[in-house]
C-alpha cells in the first residue's frame, strides 16, 4: 500500500533550535560583512513561498540560501531550486541538509557557489527568482538577474524594507530614485508584504520588506539599455537640481541638454524624480536621433 505524502505545507521546516545546531555544526556565525540573516521561523518561510505564487513546474533561483531555510520550501512548491551562495562552508553544507530534511527531494538541488553579481551561466534556466537578500547588495543584485537571465519571468525578494519601498516607488515619490526607475526597465514591482525583526537570526534593527515583481517589456526605444540607464544615473546624481542642469555633463554642457530635453518631450526644468522610465528613455533616444 502506498502511503499519502505529506503536503508542503505540513513537511518540517528549520527552526531557530535546527538553525543554531547546522551553525555550530560548521562554526558559522552570521557576519555584518555579508549581510547574514538567517529565518528562524517556518510560518514566515511558508508565507514567503505562498506569496511568491511558484509553479510546480519552475526553476527557482535562490540567492544566499545561507543554512537552508528557504531553500526547503522553495524544493516543496518547485521543480527544481538553483541556489547561489557566496559563502563555501555555507554551499557546501546545503547538500546535507537537504537530503537529511528532504531525501526525495535532494536530486532536485543545484547549488553554486559564486558571487550572484559575478553569475552569468546556471546549470538551469531558472523562471522565477525567490530571496531572502543581504541588505548590501539587494537592487544590486535584483538587477543583475533580471539583466543576465531573461528567463526569469517573475519573483518575490525580502530586502531591507526602506529599500524594498525605494524599488516600488513610483514617479513623484520621495523614496522615487535609480532602483525605482532602473527596476522598471524590465519588471512591474510591487511591495508585498512587511516581515518583523524577530523571525531572523540574529535580529535586525529593521523590518524586512517583500518585495514581488513581474517582467515586461522595456520601453520601446532606438536607445540601448546602457544609455537609458546613463540617463537615470545622471539624472539623480544630482536629484534636486532640474534636468537642465543635472543632465549638463550628459549631454555636453546645458544648452545641449536642454535642447535634447525638448526633443524628447521633456519639461527642462523638471527633476527626474518626477519621469518614468519611458520618459528617461526618450531622453536617451533624443542624443542621437534616428533620421531617415
Amino acid at each position: 500500500m502506498t502511503l499519502p505524502q505529506p503536503s508542503p505545507s505540513t513537511q518540517p521546516l528549520l527552526g531557530a533550535t535546527e538553525i543554531r545546531r547546522l551553525a555550530a555544526e560548521i562554526g558559522v556565525r552570521p557576519t555584518k560583512t555579508l549581510g547574514q540573516n538567517f529565518v528562524i521561523d517556518g510560518n514566515t518561510i511558508r508565507r514567503i513561498v505562498a506569496v511568491a505564487n511558484v509553479d510546480p513546474v519552475e526553476t527557482v533561483l535562490e540567492v544566499g540560501p545561507g543554512l537552508g531555510s528557504l531553500t526547503l520550501g522553495l524544493l516543496d512548491a518547485a521543480a527544481r531550486v538553483v541556489a547561489v551562495e557566496i559563502d563555501p562552508v555555507l554551499a557546501a553544507k546545503l547538500p546535507a541538509t537537504v537530503a537529511a530534511f528532504r531525501p526525495a527531494l535532494a536530486d532536485r538541488l543545484d547549488v553554486v557557489l559564486s558571487d550572484a553579481m559575478r553569475v552569468t551561466e546556471l546549470p538551469a534556466e531558472p523562471t522565477a527568482l525567490v530571496a531572502n537578500l543581504p541588505y548590501n547588495v539587494a537592487v544590486p543584485v535584483v538587477l543583475h538577474l533580471l539583466e543576465h537571465f531573461p528567463s526569469l519571468r517573475h519573483g518575490l525578494v525580502m530586502v531591507q524594507d526602506e529599500v524594498a519601498d525605494r524599488m516600488v516607488a513610483g514617479p513623484g515619490s520621495k523614496t522615487y530614485g535609480v532602483p525605482s526607475v532602473k527596476g522598471a526597465w524590465y519588471s512591474h514591482m510591487r511591495k508585498a508584504g512587511v516581515i518583523g525583526m524577530n523571525v531572523f537570526w540574529p535580529a535586525p534593527k529593521i523590518s524586512s520588506g517583500l518585495v514581488a515583481f513581474t517582467r515586461r517589456e522595456p520601453p520601446v526605444t532606438t536607445a540601448s539599455r546602457a544609455e537609458v540607464f546613463a540617463v537615470i544615473d545622471a539624472a539623480f546624481a544630482q536629484r534636486r537640481k532640474t534636468l537642465r542642469a543635472a543632465l549638463a555633463g550628459w549631454a555636453g554642457g546645458a544648452v545641449e541638454a536642454e535642447r535634447v530635453l525638448r526633443r524628447a518631450g521633456v519639461d527642462p526644468t523638471a527633476r527626474g524624480e518626477v519621469l518614468d522610465v519611458a520618459a528617461f528613455a526618450r531622453i536617451a533616444e533624443a542624443k542621437h536621433p534616428v533620421t531617415a
